[in-house]
C-alpha cells in the first residue's frame, strides 16, 4: 500500500473497517475487555510491587493496554474487508483545511479548546459536589511525576480517545450515511461516556461536539489530537502550579472574572463556527 503524505501511515491499518452500530458494539466489547486486563494489571502490580509503584507507574502501563484489544479488532476487519474484490478504503487522517490552511486551523482548534473548557466549567458548576474518591483518583493522573502524567494524559490520551472516538466512531457512521449532526452527537456522547462519570461526561460530550465538527469537516486525527492534547496539557500544568494545583477548575482559577471570561468564551465558540464554515462540508458518501 502506498504511502500518503500527511497522513499517519499507523492508521492506515484500519482503513477499510468503517464501523456502524454493530461494528461499534464490536469495539465497546474489545475495550471493555482491554479495561479489564489494563485494572488486572494494576492489581498485579499492586500485589507485587506495592500500591505507591502501582499509583505511579500502574495507569501509564494500563492505559494504552485498554486499546490493544480494540485496536486488534479493527485492523482484523479491516484486513478482511481490504481482501474483498473492489474494497475502497477511508483514511482516518486527511488535511482537509482549504482554504483556511492548516497552520489558521491549528491555532483556531487550540483557542475554541481552551474557550470550551471555560464554558464547561459554568454548566458543570451546577453538579453536586464531586465524591472525595473520585476528586483524589482525578488528581492522581495529574499529580506526582510530571513527566509520567504527561505520557499518558499528553500523549496516550490523545493518540488512542481520537482514534476511537472519531477514527472509528465518527468516521464509520459518517462513512455509512448517517446525517452529520447525528454522527456528532452519537460520537460526543461515546466519548463521554467512556470517562464514567458525570463530572467529567459533560465537560467531553461539549468538547467531543467540537471535536467531532472538526473531524466532520477536516477528516483530520492531527487537529483533533491537538484539541486533545492543548486540552489534557493546559489542566496538567495548572495542577502543578502550587498557587492553582487546588483549584477545581476555571471558577475558582478567574475569580470574579470568571463569567467575563465565559461571555468572552462564547463568543469565540460563536466565531470559531463562522470561520470554520468556510471549509466545504465533505461530500456524502
Amino acid at each position: 500500500m502506498g504511502k500518503r503524505r500527511g497522513n499517519f501511515n499507523f492508521y492506515q491499518t484500519f482503513e477499510y473497517f468503517s464501523p456502524k452500530w454493530r461494528g461499534i458494539l464490536g469495539l465497546v466489547f474489545w475495550f471493555i475487555i482491554g479495561a479489564l486486563l489494563g485494572n488486572g494489571i494494576v492489581l498485579v502490580m499492586t500485589k507485587f510491587l506495592g500500591q505507591q509503584a502501582a499509583m505511579e507507574y500502574g495507569t501509564v502501563i494500563s492505559y494504552p493496554i485498554m486499546f490493544i484489544p480494540p485496536m486488534v479488532f479493527a485492523a482484523v476487519r479491516s484486513r478482511r474487508k481490504e481482501m474483498e474484490i473492489g474494497a475502497v478504503g477511508s483514511p482516518l487522517d486527511q488535511d482537509g483545511f482549504a482554504p483556511l490552511g492548516g497552520w489558521l486551523c491549528a491555532a483556531l482548534v487550540m483557542v475554541v479548546t481552551l474557550a470550551s473548557g471555560v464554558i464547561s466549567d459554568g454548566i458543570t458548576s451546577a453538579l453536586p459536589p464531586m465524591p472525595e474518591w473520585l476528586e483524589e483518583a482525578l488528581k492522581s493522573m495529574t499529580s506526582g511525576n510530571f513527566w509520567l502524567n504527561f505520557l499518558c494524559v499528553s500523549i496516550f490520551a490523545p493518540l488512542f480517545e481520537e482514534w476511537l472516538c472519531r477514527g472509528m466512531v465518527l468516521r464509520g457512521l459518517l462513512d455509512r450515511g448517517v446525517k452529520p449532526f447525528w454522527a456528532i452527537l452519537f460520537s460526543a456522547v461515546f466519548f463521554g461516556i467512556i470517562h464514567l462519570n458525570i463530572w467529567q461526561m459533560i465537560p467531553a460530550i461539549l468538547i467531543g461536539m467540537i471535536l467531532g465538527y472538526v473531524y466532520w469537516k477536516t477528516r483530520s486525527l492531527k487537529l483533533t489530537m491537538l484539541m486533545h492534547f492543548t486540552n489534557n496539557t493546559f489542566a496538567l500544568i495548572l495542577s502543578h502550579i502550587d498557587s492553582l494545583k487546588d483549584a477545581e477548575g476555571w471558577m475558582q482559577v478567574l475569580g470574579e472574572w470568571y463569567w467575563p471570561a465565559f461571555a468572552a468564551s462564547l463568543l469565540l465558540v460563536a466565531l470559531f463556527f463562522v470561520t470554520f464554515r468556510r471549509i466545504p462540508a465533505p461530500a456524502a458518501k
